[in-house]
């Protein structure tokens, strides 16, 4: 089973974590009630879809607070982004929706349980309860797909950087269009996975920054953050396990200001999932 878990934070990432390349802490004060607002959680209890091409080990909620200091056990404030077809019924969307449940994802790019066609009817689906929906797909396709996005009836949230090449910034249709859809206010970007989406890599992942404020300063109030632990990628061999605190510090850096950073990671997130902003020390599951 996979989840995408946003989780509160509080603090830097511990010393030692399982599937991390970092010993040590992240060189900045996190703000109390930050949110990771991608983090996966996998159980072999639960069999993969068919056809899944990352099937990573184990990592389970438990292993997750090792990253992170006093993280809140997962309660009434966690918040969870399913995957879903046409054959889920409305009385499992309502109990989705009790639990937590506040959107849908659909990964186009290495996922094989959904397919474009199914963008518009399940955001019809799911409109009723106020969800949003989560797309990853390829830069071409969502420029094929620029009709629909612009139509649908739910907020859109792109994670991974709208999965786009830092190298695009400026250049790509894709990118025009995500800053057009941020732009009409019903739509958010998750800097999440900026070692997946880096063309020079590590150490330093320079390219990703230009690409990162373009979304900063199209939307600030809706840009979120998320480690996309425990990197199921990186984990497959696509790219090099990161270091989560280093990935922490590069946000303070593209951001610029702590109040900036605070937006990312507390303000946003609580706009976004609904949290208590009195108590938002949260988790969100996809």
């Amino acid at each position: 089973m996979s989840g995408s878990v946003v989780a509160g934070t509080g603090s830097p990432a511990m010393p030692t974590a399982p599937f991390s390349a970092g010993h040590g802490r992240a060189p900045l004060e996190v703000p109390p009630g930050a949110c990771d607002c991608h983090v996966h959680l996998y159980d072999s209890r639960y069999p993969p879809a068919p056809g899944a091409k990352l099937t990573p080990p184990d990592a389970t909620a438990h292993d997750y607070r090792q990253l992170q200091d006093a993280l809140a056990a997962f309660g009434a404030q966690a918040r969870g982004v399913a995957v879903i077809d046409e054959n889920t019924g409305d009385d499992e969307l309502r109990s989705l929706h009790d639990c937590g449940v506040r959107g849908i994802r659909l990964n186009l790019s290495l996922g094989v349980a959904n397919t474009a066609a199914q963008i518009a009817p399940l955001a019809r689906r799911i409109a009723p309860l106020g969800w949003h929906l989560q797309l990853l797909a390829p830069a071409h396709l969502l420029v094929q797909l620029a009709d629909v996005l612009e139509d649908l009836p739910v907020p859109i949230v792109f994670d991974h950087f709208a999965r786009l090449a830092p190298s695009m910034a400026g250049r790509h249709a894709a990118h025009a269009l995500v800053l057009r859809l941020l732009a009409s206010g019903r739509t958010w970007v998750k800097l999440s996975g900026s070692y997946i989406v880096s063309e020079e890599g590590p150490p330093h992942f320079a390219d990703v920054a230009p690409l990162a404020r373009s979304f900063l300063q199209a939307a600030p109030q809706r840009v979120v953050w998320g480690s996309d632990w425990p990197h199921a990628s990186a984990s497959a061999g696509h790219q090099a396990m990161p270091d989560d605190a280093q990935q922490m510090a590069l946000l303070a850096g593209w951001t610029g200001t702590p109040d900036a950073l605070r937006r990312v990671l507390v303000d946003n997130p609580a706009a976004l999932y609904g949290f208590d902003r009195q108590n938002n020390a949260s988790t969100e599951t996809t």
